[in-house]
């Protein structure tokens, strides 16, 4: 886990120390293990090391191997076998690195290398022999990588704050503004919230070509169902699940630093936590990492407990405070680099902190979950939509109100809710009156097209949030929460075949009688955990936003001093009234480009 940068001059003129280290000093702490550069004719590669794979020099990056120099960020977890492989070819390895294995598999394979990964990934290889620089970022975009295409060079990096001292000026892409305001949409596309900027999507490829810099991108992945009809029963489903999860969890901990996880008392964290200590081979007791909410309607903290007992874990817990919240805000949104819509965030900021303390270089942790085995209440509807016998539909409906946190009230405004685009969007534009209507031009593209069909179907539904609406932001939360303190963070439920699996499950394997995730909760091994397994109220790292922003004036005040919210809002709206999410999302925004100077 690193930081990578680069620039290509487009005037053929030679790329400086100085400019790659205005690329690589603001990802320090991606990197405190090691700083390279490396520079070669109009361009220049940048790295900082977070080492976990050969802790020692060997692994120095940029790596330069054969006339190939890599710089790189990430984990290819089945580098062991990728290199016995290569080995059988004829080619031989200097290190014990996983970055050597991808150099020696770009030269074996080509651009395919990336297809025969497992892992997460954005790297960036000079090919000198044919002039070309090969980007490319994994299936899912767990590691993130960003370019600017400036008058003079083309720039590249880890995070969007290396590039912005390349923009000539800072303005806010509007339409990734609006979208966040309306929809919650980011990291849904390659916009990102600085105009100009923009996010090499996942499962996709750049070249470069040296000599005119021509960019051309494009698509190795695209998420599809996969044959299984090998499996008979849903016993046969289980089984299969718990094979996959426990060879993706094997690959993640495959570590020379110490591995520890997130632990919510959630279903997803608490699976990966169970099934985790009993493979991890450490000196000590594997340690797990809560943070609790001093609000007791959402602390999570006495699940998370019964967890920690029944898996016989290194427990740690820590509970963020008002004071807390407030000393951290300006940081954690700058860590974040784009706004974010709800302060629990923080909470997994917290965690990241705690595992720092207790010298956790990789944290595991349960994104995905939710998504790939219908753990959201808006599943519902395409999959009782999907229901044709009139009979069976009513008693899922039943079954549903049963055994989840909906009422009969609640699971009716879903449907209605998420079942027809036209309600979604007058809700969505009713629930928004604060926001200028000049403004509203932003979303009416948004709001049709996939999602029409995604309302029908389930895998349509789980494909768009796994790879655009849901999963993408996710996943840059977390590397920035965790990249802030120097962790790795690593996500099990995020590997490509346990997703191909899932996603090709039959959808009553899924959700059965009523149960969300089905698959999952029959997959775990440990008695006492029952009170977890069979969990209706899903929470999910929620900060106790009440308390942190009891004081609703002091942020309706920023929002209503900012000359950016100008051009967003009304401001003589009656901002006192919104719930503190909705007041959160715009004071995110106010802070957000007070601290970046960003322009309208």
């Amino acid at each position: 886990m690193c930081g990578i940068a680069g620039i290509i001059n487009r005037n053929k003129q030679a790329v400086g120390i100085g400019a790659l280290k205005t690329l690589t000093d603001p990802i320090a702490h991606r990197g405190p293990d090691g700083e390279g550069h490396y520079l070669y004719d109009n361009m220049g590669f940048g790295h900082r090391r977070l080492a976990i794979i050969d802790l020692t020099s060997a692994g120095h990056q940029p790596m330069e191997k054969d006339g190939l120099t890599i710089t790189y960020n990430g984990e290819i977890y089945n580098y062991l076998e990728l290199r016995k492989e290569l080995e059988e070819l004829g080619y031989s390895f200097t290190t014990h690195t996983d970055t050597e294995v991808i150099l020696k598999a770009y030269a074996a394979w080509g651009t395919e290398c990336v297809e025969r990964f497992n892992g997460m990934w954005a790297f960036a290889i000079l090919n000198k022999n044919e002039k070309k620089i090969f980007l490319s970022r994994d299936r899912f975009g767990i590691k993130p990588c960003y370019y600017y295409e400036g008058e003079n060079e083309f720039v590249f990096g880890s995070e969007i704050k290396q590039i912005l001292p390349f923009l000539k000026t800072r303005e806010v892409n509007r339409q990734a503004l609006y979208d966040f305001l309306y929809l919650s949409y980011q990291d849904h596309n390659d916009n990102t919230f600085f105009k100009g900027i923009k996010m090499l999507l996942p499962g996709h490829n750049m070249q470069i070509d040296l000599d005119d810099v021509s960019v051309s991108i494009s698509k190795y992945y695209e998420l599809r169902k996969i044959n299984v009809d090998d499996i008979k029963d849903i016993d046969g489903a289980i089984a299969k699940y718990q094979e996959s999860f426990e060879k993706s969890i094997d690959f993640r901990l495959r570590s020379d630093v110490k591995v520890g996880t997130c632990l919510s008392g959630g279903l997803d964290s608490s699976y990966v936590a169970q099934v985790a200590s009993e493979k991890y081979k450490g000196e000590e007791a594997f340690t797990a990492i809560t943070a609790k909410s001093m609000d007791s309607t959402n602390d999570e903290s006495e699940y998370a407990r019964k967890v920690a007992e029944a898996c016989s874990l290194n427990w740690k817990v820590t509970k963020p405070s008002q004071y807390d919240f407030q000393k951290f805000t300006e940081s954690i949104i700058y860590n974040q680099e784009e706004p974010f819509t709800t302060p629990s965030i923080f909470m997994q900021f917290f965690v990241m902190q705690a595992a720092k303390s207790e010298g956790c270089v990789v944290m595991l942790d349960g994104q995905g979950g939710d998504e790939t085995l219908l753990g959201y209440e808006r599943y519902f509807v395409p999959y009782l939509k999907s229901i044709k016998n009139p009979i069976k539909f009513i008693r899922e409906f039943y079954l549903l109100i049963k055994n989840s946190k909906l009422s009969l009230r609640q699971l009716l405004l879903y449907y209605l809710y998420f079942g027809s685009s036209r309600v979604k969007a007058q809700s969505i534009l009713r629930n928004n009156r604060y926001i200028l209507k000049e403004n509203q031009k932003y979303i009416d593209q948004t709001l049709s097209g996939a999602f029409e069909k995604a309302s029908k179907d389930l895998f349509e539904l789980q494909k768009l949030e796994l790879t655009s609406l849901q999963l993408p932001k996710l996943l840059k939360f977390e590397d920035r929460n965790s990249m802030a303190h120097s962790i790795e963070a690593r996500v099990p439920f995020v590997d490509h075949k346990l997703i191909e699996l899932a996603v090709s499950l039959p959808q009553d394997y899924k959700i059965h009688r009523g149960w969300s995730k089905y698959v999952l909760r029959r997959s775990f091994g440990i008695n006492g955990l029952e009170a977890i397994v069979w969990r209706k109220n899903k929470l999910g790292f929620e900060a106790p936003t009440r308390k942190w922003m009891e004081n609703k004036s002091f942020f309706v005040k920023a929002i209503r001093d900012s000359k950016f919210m100008d051009s967003v809002i009304d401001k003589n709206y009656a901002l006192e009234n919104l719930n503190e999410n909705k007041i959160w999302k715009l004071y995110n925004i106010t802070k957000w480009a007070e601290l970046f100077d960003v322009k309208y």
